[in-house]
């Protein structure tokens, strides 16, 4: 089993994000012992943005066929996705783009679009400073999790499950709490899968 960790908060050791995915990896290693896992940091190694490159030794062209291949090559991934500003990060943006890749990961039929990439399991760790939860007044602005599943699901992949920590910047007592309800949350999707 081979297991893709990304991270992409730029809040460092301060990173609730950071500290749940890490929480869900360490699962998984525990769980499956011989799991082969992979790290991406894109805040500390951030990719850069998209554009075409005809040349395909331009270093541009590498790093995108680099990220492609983890992807593909991931039975699981574990992503980090704080919300910035109602969205994601731009750093997971660009990593986004790396992996929606026209006939490799989807493609364009007489029916319309057809992902490619299905059978990945696929953990979005979300953080956010406030409340967007559906039936929460803020959930009108969440652009991050619609996002998400959306982008995965036109790749193909329908396994895909939130672990979320709301209100983390409301106050330390209500942060503590999200943080231990998301550990919660993480201890039973792993659950469920075992």
């Amino acid at each position: 089993m081979k297991l893709l960790h990304i991270d992409s908060s730029a809040l460092g050791a301060h990173s609730v994000s950071r500290g749940l995915t890490a929480a869900v990896v360490a699962e998984f290693k525990a769980a499956h012992p011989q799991i082969d896992v992979t790290y991406r940091d894109l805040a500390a190694a951030p990719l850069t943005h998209w554009a075409p490159v005809a040349d395909a030794e331009h270093p541009a062209a590498r790093e995108s066929t680099a990220v492609l291949e983890e992807f593909l090559a991931a039975d699981v991934i574990v992503v980090g996705a704080p919300m910035y500003n109602f969205g994601i990060p731009s750093n997971l943006k660009a990593w986004i783009d790396r992996v929606a890749v026209a006939g490799k990961t989807f493609r364009y039929t007489a029916n319309g679009a057809e992902g490619l990439a299905g059978g990945k399991r696929v953990i979005i760790v979300s953080s956010r400073g406030g409340i967007y939860s559906a039936g929460s007044q803020g959930a009108s602005v969440d652009f991050q999790e619609p996002y998400l599943r959306a982008v995965l699901g036109f790749l193909g992949i329908t396994d895909i499950e939130f672990v979320r920590a709301e209100g983390v910047n409301l106050g330390a007592e209500l942060k503590e709490s999200a943080v231990q309800g998301a550990l919660s949350g993480v201890n039973a999707l792993l659950r469920q899968a075992a």
